[in-house]
């Protein structure tokens, strides 16, 4: 067996007791032989997913000296590696750190993302960054490993996800997901599966046939006076704002409304924060709805924007 934990963004970290044999089966199909960077923890399953990958075919796996975009890029330059599997934020936090221009990065063949809701804009930037290089969203979950995925372009966030032994539904908006290679359960937590087998992903999608676009987590929605706000809805506006160079959004709460939605913003330059509240609120009040223009934008380092699984940080509310 394999015991692989959550990461806890939402509350407890829940125990995921997966079947070895069960989970093992897809790495059975010969894939790609190529020179993968090793990002991702191996307690995540997308990093152990990389590594078996890796393994599998024969390939070579190189380990950054650490988790930073300067040292992740020296590896890539100096390994010539081919494969960058990492989360947007970390993608987003390499761009703004100008480490991608002092390397040679002509080696990569392909970025991977997922583990979170990629920025429209951030996407736009990395296709910018890499117009060479095949840009592919990736679709795991601790509960049931990592499926085949196929992005419809490099700046699209519509993606194709299951393949042999998965099959998808929607539900109320909800994805749903059946998979040979399922946990058995939890150890510390109920059961999230349907009475006919199905996983409740907890993922609000759109769909266009066999393809779907992510919306966010029902975990991480804000509830302002009864109406529901996606932070990555509001964060890919924020981030179109001049001068914003990443953004997170959450919710805090509030006497009359019960959450008001906030904003934090990291800077590609120095500015004077009352400036940046301005003209970031400004922005979205052409483009969203009253109730999700954020109530305060606050300026702070793009670390702070980032977790130690180099997710998005996002501070939800009660």
């Amino acid at each position: 067996g394999l015991l692989l934990f959550t990461s806890g963004s939402s509350g407890e970290p829940r125990a995921a007791l997966h079947d070895g044999e069960r989970l093992l089966t897809k790495y059975r199909t010969p894939r790609r032989r190529l020179r993968t960077l090793l990002f991702l923890l191996f307690d995540h399953v997308g990093g152990f997913d990389t590594l078996l990958q890796a393994l599998a075919n024969a390939g070579a796996v190189i380990v950054p000296e650490a988790r930073d975009p300067e040292s992740v890029c020296a590896a890539i330059e100096r390994h010539r590696a081919e494969v960058l599997p990492a989360a947007p934020s970390f993608l987003g936090l390499m761009l703004l750190s100008g480490a991608v221009a002092r390397h040679d990065l002509s080696s990569l063949r392909y970025v991977t993302y997922g583990a979170e809701v990629m920025p429209q804009r951030t996407l736009e930037r990395l296709h910018a960054a890499f117009p060479g290089v095949t840009l592919l969203q990736k679709y795991g979950l601790t509960e049931l490993g990592t499926m085949r995925s196929h992005s419809s372009a490099n700046d699209s966030l519509w993606v194709k996800i299951g393949g042999e032994g998965f099959a998808t539904r929607v539900v109320d908006g909800l994805l749903e997901i059946r998979a040979a290679s399922s946990m058995l359960g939890y150890l510390n937590a109920p059961s999230p599966f349907t009475e006919d087998g199905w996983f409740m992903t907890g993922d609000a999608v759109e769909q266009d046939g066999e393809y779907f676009r992510i919306l966010g987590r029902v975990s991480d929605l804000i509830n302002v006076a009864g109406r529901k706000v996606y932070p990555a809805e509001v964060e890919a506006v924020v981030a179109e704002a001049e001068n914003v160079a990443e953004a997170a959004v959450s919710g805090e709460p509030h006497p009359f409304t019960g959450a008001i939605v906030v904003a934090r913003v990291a800077l590609e330059r120095d500015e004077d924060p009352r400036e940046v509240e301005r003209r970031v609120r400004e922005h979205c009040r052409g483009r969203l709805a009253p109730y999700m223009v954020p109530a305060r934008v606050e300026v702070v380092p793009a670390q702070e924007l980032v977790t130690a699984r180099d997710k998005k940080a996002r501070r939800t509310s009660p």
